[in-house]
């Protein structure tokens, strides 16, 4: 039985890949294992069937025979843990994989997110000139950790794993700024992401709703 991942039907983000969802089809195409999707509309989220897959009514969910998750960490945990692909077989070198992934989510993404909230939806407010710079003080800050750390490796552990895939999706997010300019080891370790076939696979699915969206 193939996995049924939640998409947005016309997507915010028009195409650019940002939408969440975009996480778990990569994750999907690395491992090789195939998946129906199914779209829905804001309406829809907030609609009693979405709702019993997703409480707070967002995207993507997971379902798969009588399972159903939603949350992007959990639902990339779990294709990473069950299927072969996106982590180390070596115990202590999974479980780095794995915190790399929490370290994507819970240390990376929300300076990144507070960013674009700052830059792209506040930046009318009276206060945004002051609250904007300190905003990207905090990005800027973690990024030049994970440069150090990365240095000049391919990847955050050895191999590509789950935990550079959820990394590189929170990078991403900085594409319309010129944040990570400098940090050459970063946007080159992006790259070489972007360039995998899994990518540009999961890439192309998603891109190609937002292509139907518009014509409609």
């Amino acid at each position: 039985m193939k996995p049924i991942i939640t998409a947005f039907a016309n997507s915010p983000d028009r195409g650019r890949g940002l939408a969440r969802d975009m996480r778990v089809r990569w994750a999907l195409e690395e491992v090789g294992q195939p998946y129906d999707v199914r779209l829905v509309t804001f309406k829809e989220m907030k609609e009693p069937a979405h709702l019993a897959r997703s409480p707070f009514g967002q995207i993507p969910t997971y379902e798969e025979g009588d399972l159903t998750l939603f949350e992007t960490g959990a639902i990339m945990l779990h294709i990473a843990t069950t299927r072969a692909g996106l982590l180390p077989e070596e115990p202590n070198a999974r479980e780095r994989a794995i915190m790399w992934m929490f370290a994507a989510l819970s240390t990376m993404e929300p300076p990144v997110i507070q960013y674009e909230v700052s830059a792209f939806f506040e930046k009318d407010k009276s206060w945004s000139s002051e609250r904007l710079p300190l905003v990207i003080e905090r990005v800027r800050d973690r990024l030049d950790q994970l440069s150090a750390f990365l240095g000049d490796a391919d990847w955050l552990e050895g191999d590509f794993s789950a935990g550079d895939l959820m990394m590189i999706e929170v990078l991403i997010r900085l594409g319309s700024s010129n944040l990570l300019d400098d940090y050459p080891n970063l946007a080159a370790y992006v790259a070489r992401a972007k360039a995998r076939p899994a990518f540009k696979r999961a890439f192309e699915a998603q891109y190609q709703v937002f292509l139907a969206a518009s014509k409609s």
